[in-house]
């Protein structure tokens, strides 16, 4: 395969600083995009740069929640250390989100080869684009409930248990298409958290989630790599931390007065429309 350009790297690294923590689904968007570009979506090596440049968008979340991150940590070690620190609420939060990335990592491993392979096609995409935002709109509805209830919580209320719920739930986007911010934020809510707290939490479980991801396939597939070009692939990351940066910055003020609804109508758009260019083979689905 011909390494991959920088006008290639500088678009592809746009679409994942967009769409990695907005409810689209990043890797939706990368399959559709690699496409576009006439790359070839299941080929490793672009697998393995698909992951690789989500690690500019993790670098975004750490500086930008660097101070929410220590304040985390310390509490966390504090509640380890006796039982004085664990009347710190932000302990059970720190837990929350220990908890809830175990899940992604065990099922991302064990099912990485179908996750690279089968599921990497357009039709996945499109029927996942649609069907979880069926997902999506439930939970709108039952955060509706807890509001009218009045019994929405906040960051001080998150619980383990919540962490393990969302997390489970996040396994499902492990399929192209899903979200993993769409996953996460829709089962927050649907436990009645608040949308910005469930926000903040989708971020804190990407870091684990998608750190593990990038380094586990930069080791494994080092070779393709550098295949594809080093220099891309630097500017591919430089250009979604960047970008990832001004959409964390903008998700956190939308979602304080808005609902996921605008993002439900964007993705069942886009999956219907990406339906009928697939049925109509104007574009190959792997």
């Amino acid at each position: 395969m011909a390494d991959l350009s920088y006008l290639d790297a500088i678009i592809l690294g746009v679409v994942e600083g967009l769409t990695e923590y907005l409810p689209v689904s990043s890797t939706g968007h990368l399959t559709i995009t690699e496409k576009l570009l006439g790359l070839e979506v299941d080929a490793p090596a672009v697998t393995a740069y698909t992951a690789v440049i989500q690690l500019g968008a993790i670098a975004a979340t750490l500086i930008y929640f660097f101070t929410d991150i220590v304040r985390f940590a310390r509490a966390w070690f504090r509640g380890l250390a006796g039982p004085a620190g664990r009347a710190d609420p932000d302990y059970g939060l720190a837990w929350a989100v220990v908890i809830g990335s175990i899940p992604v990592g065990v099922v991302g491993f064990l099912g990485r080869d179908l996750i690279a392979g089968d599921l990497r096609s357009l039709w996945v995409v499109a029927a996942a684009l649609v069907l979880w935002s069926g997902v999506m709109v439930a939970a709108e509805r039952a955060h509706s409930a807890y509001e009218r209830k009045g019994a929405v919580r906040g960051e001080h209320s998150v619980t383990p248990v919540d962490g393990l719920v969302i997390g489970l739930v996040q396994c499902f986007s492990l399929i192209p298409g899903v979200s993993r911010s769409g996953a996460t934020i829709s089962a927050g809510i649907a436990r009645g958290i608040d949308r910005v707290t469930a926000t903040r939490l989708s971020f804190f479980l990407a870091i684990p989630a998608l750190t593990a991801a990038g380094v586990f396939q930069a080791v494994e597939q080092q070779e393709d790599l550098v295949a594809l070009g080093v220099g891309p692939m630097v500017v591919g990351l430089v250009v979604a931390f960047v970008v990832a940066y001004a959409s964390i910055a903008w998700l956190l003020r939308f979602v304080a007065s808005n609902s996921l609804l605008p993002f439900v109508w964007y993705r069942v758009g886009l999956g219907i429309v990406l339906a009928v260019v697939l049925a109509a083979s104007w574009m190959p689905a792997t």
